[in-house]
């Protein structure tokens, strides 16, 4: 079974910005166990995490310099305009390699399900790539990461979706848990959670982040 601690969902409500200082603290973690790590999200998201790694003491010029710390503001993976599983999942096992051919530990990547997703905002295939993402994590050890799921950007079926997708729960920087809603995929169809059950913990996981 994947370790519970790689494959992680952050579901939060508020401003994203509310999240920079448990994701940077996370990323000086991962930079200091020697992974390469990866952020996607929009220019000014990756601005400010840039300005709150500063604060952790983090020499952002030079991680990005010497390739440890990549951020990625646009969005390649696309086609035309809409997410590609395909394309997206490639991009991620090719970094994996990267990363270790380049003397790294792991690669650990987080990204903005929202951005990552384009401005089309079509969804009806994120549940379907977290499955084949958790399949990758299956596969290839050496990969961790955050995805991000915020209550203001998303909608609500979405985040039953990446709530029940996921092994792990990341909240801030000093708590991680292990996701009592994950659901494998052989067994979702036939899931005994309704969704009030989800909906409520969905609330509760936003006041433990502190959302608003």
């Amino acid at each position: 079974m994947v370790s519970p601690a790689r494959h992680q969902c952050l579901i939060y409500s508020g401003s994203p910005e509310q999240q920079l200082p448990g994701l940077a603290a996370q990323t000086l973690k991962k930079l200091y166990e020697h992974h390469r790590c990866v952020h996607l999200n929009s220019p000014s998201m990756l601005a400010a995490l840039q300005n709150q790694l500063a604060v952790l003491g983090v020499d952002v010029a030079q991680e990005r310099a010497q390739g440890s710390l990549v951020l990625m503001p646009g969005q390649d993976h696309l086609v035309n305009g809409r997410f590609d599983a395909d394309r997206m999942l490639k991009t991620l096992e090719e970094a994996i390699d990267g990363a270790l051919n380049d003397g790294y530990r792991g690669l650990w990547a987080s990204g903005d399900m929202s951005w990552e997703f384009g401005p089309h905002k079509d969804f009806k295939s994120l549940l379907e790539y977290e499955w084949r993402l958790e399949e990758l994590f299956h596969r290839r050890a050496t990969l961790s990461g955050i995805c991000q799921y915020n209550t203001d950007a998303l909608p609500r079926e979405i985040m039953r979706d990446g709530l029940e997708s996921h092994t792990s729960l990341f909240v801030n920087e000093t708590l991680s848990m292990v996701n009592p809603y994950y659901v494998r995929r052989p067994l979702f169809a036939h899931g005994n959670l309704t969704i009030t059950n989800l909906d409520s913990a969905i609330e509760d996981l936003c006041r433990l982040g502190g959302g608003e």
